[in-house]
This record gives C-alpha cells, sequence and structure tokens, in this order.
C-alpha cells in the first residue's frame, strides 16, 4: 500500500471528491482525518475509512477559523505525533456575473476557497518542517486557469491557490515538503447537483472523452503526489479534465 503509516488531514471529506479521496487513502494504508462542517456526514465516511480497515477519525472543522482548524491540528498531533499530508480540498461556489456579485458572495468564496488553504497549511508546516518532510496538495481548478463566466469569485481564489503552490513548493521544497495542485475539470460532485440536464449534456460535449469526471479519478492522483511514487513532483498544476482545454 503505497500511504502505509501516512497520517493525512483532508478537509471537505463529507462528500464528492473529499469523501473519495478520504476512501482512496484509506485503501492506500493512511491513517485519515476526514475534516468537513458536517459533523455526521464526516463520522460516517470516517466510518466508511475504517471499514475498509484504516485508522480514521471524522472532525467537525469550520475551515474559515483559525481556532477550529488549530484545535484539530493539535488533537491530531497529540494523538499521532505527526502529520504526512495534507490535502486541502474543502471548496464551495457562490456564482454571479461581475455585475450581479454581492460583497457577500465573492468573500465568502474567497474565505473557504482561498484563506481557508493559507490557514490550514499554516497550522500544519511547522510539523512537517521539523519532520523534514510532507507533502501539501491544494485544489485549484481549470477555472483557475482559464476562467469561467459568471465566476469571478471561484476563478480568483483558484488562481490564488495555484500562486500558493508555486510559492510554497520554493520555500518548501529545500525542507523536504513537495507542493503541489490538482486542476480539475467537470466533476459528477453535489457541486453540480442542482445543474439542469441541458446544460450537464452541453459541459460533457465541450470534453473530448464525452463525459464527466468522477470523484475517484481526483483521488487517484491526490493518492500518488501523496506517495513516494511523486518524490520528484513538486510545483506543478496537474488538469484532471478529459482534456477539455487542449
Amino acid at each position: 500500500m503505497r500511504l502505509h503509516d501516512n497520517v493525512a488531514i483532508i478537509t471537505g471529506a463529507a462528500q464528492g471528491i473529499g469523501r473519495a479521496t478520504a476512501l482512496k487513502f484509506a485503501a492506500e494504508g493512511a491513517t485519515v482525518i476526514a475534516c468537513d462542517l458536517d459533523a455526521a456526514a464526516v463520522a460516517a465516511v470516517a466510518g466508511e475509512c475504517r471499514e475498509a480497515g484504516a485508522r480514521a477519525e471524522g472532525y467537525a472543522v469550520n475551515v474559515t477559523s483559525r481556532d477550529s482548524i488549530d484545535t484539530m491540528v493539535e488533537r491530531v498531533r497529540q494523538k499521532y505525533g505527526r502529520i504526512d499530508t495534507l490535502v486541502n480540498n474543502a471548496g464551495i461556489t457562490r456564482d454571479a456575473r461581475l455585475q450581479k456579485m454581492t460583497r457577500q458572495q465573492f468573500d465568502d468564496v474567497i474565505d473557504v476557497n482561498l484563506r481557508a488553504v493559507f490557514n490550514v497549511s499554516q497550522a500544519v508546516v511547522d510539523g512537517m518542517v521539523a519532520a523534514g518532510r510532507g507533502a501539501i496538495l491544494n485544489a485549484s481548478s481549470v477555472v483557475g486557469i482559464y476562467g469561467n463566466y459568471g465566476q469571478t469569485n471561484y476563478s480568483a481564489s483558484k488562481f490564488g491557490v495555484i500562486g500558493f503552490t508555486k510559492t510554497w513548493s520554493r520555500e518548501l521544497g529545500p525542507k523536504g515538503i513537495r507542493v503541489n495542485a490538482i486542476a480539475p475539470g467537470f466533476v459528477e460532485t453535489p457541486m453540480i447537483s442542482t445543474v439542469p440536464e441541458e446544460v450537464l449534456d452541453k459541459m460533457r460535449s465541450q470534453v473530448p472523452l464525452r463525459r464527466l469526471g468522477k470523484p475517484e479519478e481526483i483521488a487517484n492522483l491526490y493518492a500518488f503526489l501523496a506517495s513516494d511514487e511523486a518524490s520528484y513532483i513538486n510545483g506543478a498544476v496537474i488538469e484532471v479534465s478529459g482534456g477539455l482545454v487542449v
């Protein structure tokens, strides 16, 4: 198992890509620390991980609260002694055109998708530096590379995550910590559950593979990047989009 004895924190783990990542890490032998606002849902995910034979815990964490983050990180360190991998997966959308977007919509997305990535990463990085190893994996998006109609806030947050990734890979690489980002395309998650079928059909038609991605396909790459098999990958932003932009 490629993640044997790897202690991994995964944010936004209650559903979608986060849940799939938690289950993949569990299958690969990691100790999974599943974090999300929904305490019951994240407890259920942790239970699924334990059923797969892994050590796992669920934490109700508000990633917009530094106190909530610090409390979780300290409890994990006290119990397991270290944190090997952080997957910054938590994210939201609050879409609107520039002329219609409210300050609250903008701030909500920046708080969860960008500021929280900074806060959780800063909370774990000292321990990784002390250990001389670690992996920080950030959720960007193809929208953060190419932009998207009606997503000023989301595009900005995901582009900012790429900036974090490039900067931290330079700062932390010499200390043995790899920092990479994944930029998914259209993926079948609860985030698109309200999208009308005719819009989904149009999305599928834009992808050369003629389908949306599955959460497990993103989780597979997270697991690879967290493993020693990716030991020379640092500062990368890897698109997983079915060839959406080629």
